[in-house]
C-alpha cells in the first residue's frame, strides 16, 4: 500500500473537517490549481493535499467528468472549460451587482421602503440583492432566501413575464408590473416590475413594506427603477 505523504509545508491543503468527504476532497484538489499552478502533476496533488495518490487519482477522474480538470497527454493536470463557464457566470454576477445595488439603495431612499432584485430559481424565486428600509418594521427576507413563486408581487411579475397565460398575467404585463397588498402574508405588501438586460427578461424589482404603509401609488417610483436599471442593463423597458 502507498504511504501517505509526510510533507508539512505551508502550501498543504486543509481539508474540510465536515460536509460530505468525497467532495472535500475533490475540492480541495480543484483549489490547489491558481495563476502560480497552471499546471500539476499527481506527485503535486498528492504531496499538497496529503492524499493517497490513488483516492487524488479518483478525485481527479470526478473532476475530469465534470469538465473542471483535465488530464494532458504529458500527464500533467489542468483546469478545464468548466472553469470558464463558471467564472463567467461569477463574473456576470459580480458586474450585475454593481449596477443593481444602487437602484436599490436609490428605491430604498426615494421610497423609505426595503427594495429587492429577485429571479427565478427552479419552481422559487431567489432574493438576489435587496436594501434593507431604515424604519423598524419591516419584512426580513435576506440574501439568498428562496420565496414562492406563486405568491406575491414579485413572484407574479415573474411568472407574467417568463410567459404564463391567463388575464391576470396579461394584465401584468400590460402594466408593466403589479401592486399586491397582503398576497404572501396578509402583514406584508409589495409592488414589482420587471427587468430586461440585452438578453430579454433577467428579474424583477420589488418593493415591500409593512401593508399599513402600502401605498400604490409608489408603483410608478418602482417602474422607473426597473426602467433605469434596464437602460443600464442594455435592455429595452416596453
Amino acid at each position: 500500500m502507498p504511504k501517505k505523504s509526510n510533507k508539512q509545508g505551508e502550501d498543504k491543503i486543509a481539508l474540510a473537517v465536515s460536509g460530505v468527504a468525497a467532495v472535500d476532497k475533490a475540492l480541495a484538489v480543484l483549489r490547489l490549481f491558481s495563476s502560480k499552478n497552471l499546471e500539476l502533476s499527481l506527485n503535486e496533488i498528492s504531496e499538497a493535499t496529503g492524499l493517497y495518490k490513488s483516492t487524488a487519482i479518483r478525485m481527479l477522474a470526478s473532476l475530469s467528468n465534470a469538465m473542471l480538470v483535465l488530464k494532458r497527454s504529458d500527464g500533467l493536470y489542468v483546469l478545464g472549460p468548466a472553469i470558464a463557464s463558471l467564472n463567467a457566470g461569477y463574473q456576470h454576477q459580480q458586474s450585475l451587482e454593481t449596477v443593481v445595488t444602487p437602484i436599490l439603495e436609490s428605491l430604498m431612499k426615494s421610497t423609505h421602503e426595503s427594495a429587492a432584485f429577485h429571479v427565478r430559481q427552479g419552481e422559487k424565486r431567489l432574493c438576489l440583492y435587496r436594501v434593507d428600509s431604515k424604519q423598524a418594521l419591516r419584512d426580513h427576507v435576506k440574501v439568498g432566501d428562496l420565496l414562492p413563486i406563486d405568491k406575491g408581487a414579485g413572484g407574479k411579475v415573474l411568472r407574467a413575464f417568463e410567459g404564463a397565460p391567463g388575464k391576470a398575467f396579461t394584465q401584468i404585463r400590460d402594466d408593466m408590473g403589479i401592486a399586491i397588498s397582503g398576497d404572501r402574508i396578509k402583514e406584508i405588501s409589495g409592488i414589482s416590475s420587471p427587468v430586461f438586460s440585452a438578453e430579454g427578461f433577467i428579474g424583477v424589482i420589488t418593493l415591500t413594506m409593512p401593508t399599513y404603509r402600502f401605498d400604490p401609488k409608489q408603483m410608478s417610483i418602482v417602474k422607473a427603477s426597473a426602467k433605469k436599471l434596464t437602460e443600464l442593463l442594455g435592455g429595452k423597458f416596453n
